[in-house]
């Protein structure tokens, strides 16, 4: 109703009769969800949580209704039906109108029942994110079994490859014990390979194949070959190497079998690490006496991971001594537990009373079996979360399980759900939000970017993945169902797939092994809780409660849309990144409710584009060496907030004035990526004003026109702008050809930039003086031959700001700095720099400096850094880490 009624709605002048029935009905709406906010901050009792899903149940109905009337209004052929339409939107708005008449009439007597059982209940929550300590990302405890692990994948062995199985429940700690050796100092010095592939319960071989791949060498284009070409690749890399390979969750013999063969045998002290929670697997994958059992933590372990997880750095208060120990004991050494436990006493108010309660809780759901113990305690923590925490937890269950998630990917689909409430910035909240589920041990961060401002990918743990299942199906949330495509005895997909045509199975049911389960995965908002057991009954129903359709298809083949596509209605989201098309796909131009569009291809843009206006992100895996070429009524997609292709042009923006400068534009945009360098003008520039993420392609093809748009004149426009990636492929210039004289000064940039990555720009070392006056910049990332020449010589007082400088596959060869470059650098990345030998020594005196990580460069670059590290020790400083990664083997050469 919110975007309806704005004053950019193009549907606003259809409803305008309706106006005053829709504002009456936000009313109504609005009350509950204020009563719903209001109650939720106390403990949820049976009741409460009733009503908590009769709120939803109701508002579900709202919506599904009004947004079909609307679309009935919006689609009718001629003035007879649409009169009729609005007719039936009168009548739609009055029936949901009395249902939640019934609802709130209701609501005392149960909100009354709520606040008693609320005082037996756990620890009231605080919705507020102040003082909420860290859980520290190190493990706790377990220092027996990391010190034995550390020596058995360092000592000499007789033979060949050895392969150490780590054993144990869910939840038990392995993954934690393997990570915090993976990146042990001595592993890293120690093997010239690592790599690492979380496998899982659906095993699939080129997942794990490129998983393995890209930590091992960089190709282009990997994504696109098949298992044996993957699998020979990897086999040649890791052949005459020492390696240390991580196969994470391996529950099958069937996924060691698929995988064993790629991984050379010869005497080389390589290492692999299995974790499995099945003895069998260990047993038959495992070198004979090399496995480790992982048991319970006993008392201290227990007590100290606790105290870290529940007051980080701060002092543990003697009052909570004796009841935290209750608690603790109560887990039973199992850390999951433990530390989910002490995330949410780390939301809490923190009394006594408050931790008695949990004590108490704990206690009434300890059984025999470790597996459901642990179930029972996540539940506690899942109550206790906000309905919209709620929605964000559960909605990692459409992935499939194990998998990391892009945090990017996450944050938009939680935003195209309508999980959270129109803001201004809504990537913010929902970055908080995804922040809170951490701090609560309910998701796991994967990977951050290389400066750790940012969480890049993120995951849950997979019994939190089965509490969450189980919580979104038992509680009629959302029913998640598979696409299920008969392939036939040989599983050999078909050329062409009909998305309709197919049956819809529920995601947990077993299917015959002659259907591949999987391929798409579709998410309902199911509208009573016999819904399962009911949608073969109306088929026609199924596909207009269907809200997101996400393809985790595992090949690349062409995919149509029929016409009945326009039954899914009220689609939000339409995710079919794998799939190529080789037109846009006309029938998905009626789903106007779609806020989310994912597709691959080369095909142009319709100008009927336009009428998906709620559209939020827009994503096309292209072809970036041809450009796409957008119409002008795209311009009309007010609420696009992502737009991301390989390579594009936008026109010019109409304009609503007669100063030229004021132009119709997107204002919500907040990332654009592709925007073709010689698109880069004035007019363009002004429709994309509020950007904070911009990143630009252009090639040598593009180069007179790149220099006639001014790009560096226009760039100063975007005055909230804070990462630019520019990428500019000048195979065919002149190296070194974009040089000072085209950017004269630092005021060519935004001052608000902090980020900066370059790509391929071959520009001259001296350019970057200027860069280096930019006063936020905080990273700054050169890449592929991005600077032209052998030696840079840095002017003094360069970089006031910059934290991290990244140098990756350069030709650098001599680099001189002063005493007060880079004053508050904090880390020092470079990869793939082969003529590299010297990093300057006047690093040394930069106290900020944490890290400095090498990879694919000559040890000569590695005893730079030691003297480095000595000249530190011998101020008495703190030294400076140095890691040293895969050092340069000669088999490739930089352009």
């Amino acid at each position: 109703m919110e975007l309806v009624l704005t004053s950019n709605s193009p549907v606003q002048s259809l409803i305008c009769d309706h106006k005053e029935e829709f504002l009456a009905l936000r009313e109504k709406v609005s009350s509950l969800e204020v009563f719903l906010k209001n109650n939720e901050k106390i403990n949820v009792s049976r009741e409460m949580t009733d009503l908590e899903v009769r709120i939803k149940e109701v508002a579900n109905v709202v919506e599904n209704t009004i947004q079909l009337r609307v679309t009935e209004v919006v689609t009718a052929y001629d003035e007879m039906q649409r009169e009729k339409a609005h007719e039936k939107l009168s009548d739609s708005i009055q029936q949901v109108a009395e249902d939640i008449d019934r609802v709130q009439n209701e609501s005392p007597k149960i909100q009354d029942k709520g606040k008693q059982a609320s005082n037996k209940s756990l620890v009231k929550d605080s919705s507020s994110t102040e003082d909420i300590p860290n859980v520290k990302n190190v493990m706790v405890g377990r220092d027996d079994e990391k010190k034995r692990l550390l020596q058995e994948l360092t000592r000499s062995f007789s033979g060949g490859l050895k392969v150490i199985p780590i054993i144990g429940m869910g939840g038990i700690g392995k993954t934690t014990l393997v990570n915090e050796v993976y990146y042990d100092e001595s592993i890293l010095y120690h093997f010239d390979v690592h790599a690492w592939a979380t496998i899982s319960q659906q095993h699939n071989v080129k997942e794990i194949l490129l998983s393995l791949l890209k930590s091992t060498i960089k190709v282009d284009g990997m994504e696109m070959k098949d298992e044996g070409e993957l699998a020979d690749m990897l086999q040649k890399s890791l052949k005459g190497k020492r390696y240390l390979i991580v196969m994470d969750d391996i529950w099958s013999s069937e996924a060691w079998d698929d995988v064993r063969q790629c991984f050379p045998i010869q005497n080389n002290e390589s290492r692999i690490l299995l974790t499995t929670r099945n003895s069998e697997v260990a047993c038959y994958a495992g070198t004979q006496n090399l496995s480790f059992q992982m048991g319970f933590m006993d008392q201290d372990e227990s007590w100290n991971l606790f105290k870290s997880a529940a007051f980080a750095n701060e002092e543990f208060p003697s009052e909570f001594k004796t009841i935290g120990k209750q608690i603790v004991e109560r887990c039973q050494g199992l850390p999951l537990t433990i530390v989910v436990v002490a995330g949410l006493l780390c939301k809490s108010k923190r009394t006594i009373e408050d931790w008695q309660s949990v004590a108490e809780d704990v206690k009434s759901f300890v059984t025999n079996d470790p597996d459901k113990q642990c179930l029972h305690v996540l539940g506690l923590s899942y109550n206790h979360l906000t309905s919209d925490l709620k929605a964000c937890l559960l909605y990692f269950v459409i992935f499939p399980q194990g998998r990391k998630v892009s945090v990017k990917r996450l944050v938009r689909l939680w935003l195209a759900e309508g999980f959270l409430k129109l803001e201004k910035d809504l990537e913010g909240v929902a970055e908080k939000c995804l922040q809170d589920l951490i701090d609560r041990c309910l998701v796991l961060v994967s990977d951050k970017s290389l400066d750790e401002t940012r969480i890049r990918y993120c995951k849950v743990h997979d019994l939190i993945y089965e509490m969450c299942l189980n919580e979104a199906q038992s509680n009629n949330i959302f029913v998640m169902n598979d696409i299920v495509f008969d392939y036939g005895p040989n599983h050999v997909p078909p050329e062409c797939h009909h998305l309709t045509r197919h049956k819809m199975f529920p995601s947990k049911q077993r299917i015959d092994d002659q259907i591949y389960n999987g391929s798409y995965r579709a998410l309902l908002t199911p509208g009573d809780h016999h819904f399962i057991k009911r949608q073969t009954d109306d088929d026609n129903n199924l596909l207009k409660q269907t809200r997101s359709i996400f393809s985790f298809c595992r090949y690349s083949s062409t995919f149509s849309l029929k016409s009945e596509l326009k039954h899914f209605k009220l689609l939000r989201i339409l995710d079919l990144g794998p799939i190529r098309f080789d037109n846009f796909p006309p029938q998905i131009l009626c789903l106007i409710w779609l806020r989310y569009l994912v597709l691959s291809g080369r095909f142009d843009i319709p100008p009927e584009i336009c009428r998906l206006w709620n559209l939020q992100t827009f994503i096309v895996e292209w072809d970036s060496a041809v450009n796409a070429i957008f119409p002008q009524k795209f311009w009309e997609l007010m609420h696009l907030r992502h737009l991301k292709l390989g390579k594009f042009c936008l026109p010019n923006p109409p304009s609503v004035s007669v100063d030229e400068e004021r132009c119709l534009g997107f204002s919500n945009a907040e990332r654009i990526s592709g925007l073709c360098a010689s698109n880069c003008t004035k007019e363009v520039i002004s429709g994309i004003r509020n950007v904070k993420h911009l990143s630009i392609s252009g090639d040598e093809y593009d180069y007179e026109s790149f220099q006639e748009s001014r790009l560096f004149d226009n760039l100063a426009r975007l005055h909230q702008l804070e990462t630019l990636s520019l990428k500019l492929y000048t195979f065919g210039m002149s190296k070194g050809q974009i040089s000072p004289a085209t950017i004269p000064s630092a005021k060519a940039f935004p001052a608000t930039l902090k980020k900066i990555k370059f790509i391929c720009t071959h520009l001259r070392w001296e350019y970057l003086d200027i860069i280096g006056e930019l006063p936020n910049l905080e990273v700054l990332k050169l890449m592929y031959d991005a600077c032209y020449g052998k030696e840079w010589n840095s002017i003094a007082g360069g970089f006031t700001g910059l934290k991290l400088l990244l140098i990756d596959e350069s030709n650098l060869k001599f680099w001189k700095a002063t005493n007060d470059n880079f004053p508050v650098l904090e880390r020092l990345v470079i990869r793939d720099c082969y003529k590299l030998e010297e990093i300057p020594i006047e690093f040394a005196d930069i106290n900020t400096l944490q890290l400095i990580e090498l990879e694919g460069c000559k040890p000569a670059l590695k005893a730079s850094t030691e003297e480095i590290q000595q000249v530190q020790e011998d101020y008495g400083a703190e030294p400076v880490h140095v890691r040293f990664l895969q050092p340069y083997s000669g088999e490739y050469n930089i352009v």
